[in-house]
């Protein structure tokens, strides 16, 4: 039986189009050396690497799985082989329901290897396809299992005695076969923070132990402690990271590290403080990946995206975003210029630092000890014929003016403020000595945001609440009577037990218009021109985020958390809130 060719199966199987298979055809025929099919319809994007892997099981008729789960990893006999082998030649043994070993491969032709695993294992194991990506992440989690084991065997060692020589920057520190013990111990805290999603470590030393904390949708949560001797090796190891004066302990110091942990390459910000009890080291984890900037995806509502997609493409004006560290303002400047960025539009950023980097935008670092600061990299972006300028912060009154005076001559301005709400940015504009009759003039708008935890969608569950829902939401959505379903996360191991899995934005969007600067102009409190924002349509805070928590997204209790500096609440009756 003759062989079905692989551009016959895709053609039938996938989107592939007789065009783009004869494109790729062609385009084999001139490399050289002659590169597969399936690698050329992958690197134009026609076919991703799962339908490769998927066609390649049919037209060698072995079988397929889609995915490798925890249960089917063999941690016996991964040991035997060493990592870079495994990633290299992207294959794996696991077992399936009958507890047979098998070799997950993503090509089938990888004979050689194949073989070389087979001499090792000494038996016979069929192969099973599974896409590429499949069998990376099954690697790093089976390695992962392995760095844990190492970690606890940390605790009975000395590591004094190891010398935390560093590694090749590139290597994967999954690869802990050779590493001393407080290297091994460094690598599992980071991996462990990685497959917890943490976007922090804390490592705080006490008289009596080190506590190990990550960061974990915006919470704090312990991880494990340490003994004290663990301290001056475990920085030390961290100081050479980052390039850091290890006999340095009794100033502060900051500084930047690149790792690979699996197929993950992070960069991380090293800050360390002398405290009474030793060194206080907080690392900062950043994806060099960089995020998802889709503003379709920030999770903000419907009206308020278009409002704010439609104020983004204005030709001049200020647009301010408010609220406290780690309120997701910067993620969301970016999806705006991330929008903006086209070949007609010249974007400028400053600064500080600078999060990721965004092709096609010219981004100024502030560097306050060369007297490089935001006031005096401002007034340099502005002679180099920008169209949209984004301002890390405005810190004090000559960064504003220059603001104003760059939206004013026809720029578009973003920035940021540190206020609980939109109307507040007014008030504190106002503050720094700003006249009013500018503010009004230049301002276009002023969003407030948050990040609320999303209820784990593996243990979410209805329950009842003790708070009055129909007074709630008739605040939140006007629309009462509400016959709807409240819901939790009762806690599973896919969200470590914390009920809550990712985060998504609420808004306060405050749009200027002409009553609005009526009232800047006559120096109202901020609670003033908040009411009239409302009287006019805006949804505040609290109310965008009820929103989010009737209709099954996050819990009552988080909104309330996360809002309560905003809207006072009156936690003595849980039926009467304060709204």
């Amino acid at each position: 039986m003759q062989t079905e060719s692989i551009g016959q199966i895709l053609l039938r199987d996938t989107s592939l189009t007789p065009e783009q298979l004869d494109s790729a055809l062609r385009l084999q025929q001139t490399r050289r050396p002659c590169p597969e099919l399936g690698q050329i319809l992958i690197e134009k994007g026609y076919i991703s690497p799962d339908q490769l892997c998927h066609a390649l099981a049919q037209q060698w008729n072995i079988p397929y799985l889609d995915t490798i789960t925890p249960q089917q990893l063999k941690h016996n006999s991964v040991r035997k082989l060493p990592l870079d082998f495994l990633k290299k030649q992207q294959l794996l043994p696991i077992i399936d329901q009958n507890q047979h070993l098998m070799i997950a491969m993503a090509d089938p032709l990888n004979i050689e290897a194949y073989d070389a695993v087979l001499n090792i294992l000494r038996t016979y194991c069929p192969r099973i396809l599974c896409p590429p990506t499949e069998i990376d992440k099954a690697i790093s989690r089976c390695y992962y299992q392995e760095l844990g084991g190492a970690d606890q065997k940390n605790h009975n060692n000395n590591p004094e005695t190891d010398s935390p020589t560093p590694k090749d920057p590139h290597e994967d520190l999954l690869n802990i076969s050779g590493h001393a013990p407080i290297v091994k111990l460094v690598n599992t805290i980071l991996f462990k923070a990685i497959n917890s999603r943490a976007s922090d470590i804390h490592i705080e030393p006490y008289e009596q132990e080190v506590k190990v904390r990550y960061r974990i949708d915006g919470v704090l949560h312990d991880n494990t402690s340490l003994p004290p001797d663990h301290v001056a090796p475990l920085i030390s190891r961290l100081k050479i990271m980052a390039n850091l004066n290890i006999a340095e302990r009794r100033l502060p110091q900051d500084g930047q590290s690149r790792i690979k942990i699996g197929d993950k390459e992070l960069d991380i910000r090293v800050s360390i403080i002398p405290i009474s009890g030793g060194e206080r080291v907080v690392l900062r984890l950043l994806d060099k990946g960089g995020p998802d900037l889709n503003m379709k995806k920030l999770g903000f509502a419907d009206d308020c995206m278009n409002q704010f997609h439609q104020l983004i493409h204005s030709p001049h004006g200020i647009i301010l975003l408010t609220g406290p560290t780690g309120s997701g303002k910067t993620t969301t400047l970016y999806c705006a210029i991330n929008e903006l960025n086209r070949n007609e539009c010249n974007i400028l950023t400053v600064e500080d630092p600078i999060e990721y980097q965004l092709p096609g935008v010219g981004q100024m670092q502030v560097k306050p000890k060369i007297n490089l600061t935001f006031a005096n990299c401002l007034r340099h972006i502005l002679r180099q014929d920008p169209d949209v300028i984004m301002i890390g912060e405005i810190r004090d009154v000559e960064t504003a003016e220059i603001a104003i005076h760059a939206s004013l001559t026809g720029h578009l301005v973003f920035s940021t403020l540190h206020t609980n709400d939109s109307a507040s940015a007014i008030t504190r504009l106002i503050d720094m000595a700003i006249e009013p009759y500018l503010i009004s003039s230049s301002l276009t708008a002023v969003m407030a945001q948050r990040l609320l935890r999303v209820i784990c969608p593996h243990c979410k569950t209805p329950c009842r609440t003790e708070y009055n829902i129909s007074e709630l939401a008739d605040y939140a959505t006007r629309q009462s009577p509400w016959e709807g379903q409240v819901f939790i996360g009762s806690g599973c191991n896919q969200c470590s037990h914390t009920g809550y899995w990712g985060r998504t934005a609420i808004a306060e969007l405050l749009i200027i218009d002409d009553t609005i600067r009526e009232l800047i102009i006559k120096r109202s409190p901020a609670h003033s021109i908040k009411e009239q924002a409302v009287s006019h349509g805006m949804r505040t805070l609290r109310q965008d985020g009820l929103r989010q928590a009737l209709t099954g997204q996050t819990t009552i209790e988080e909104v309330l958390r996360v809002t309560q500096d905003c809207i006072p609440v009156n936690t003595t009756n849980k039926e009467n809130v304060e709204i």
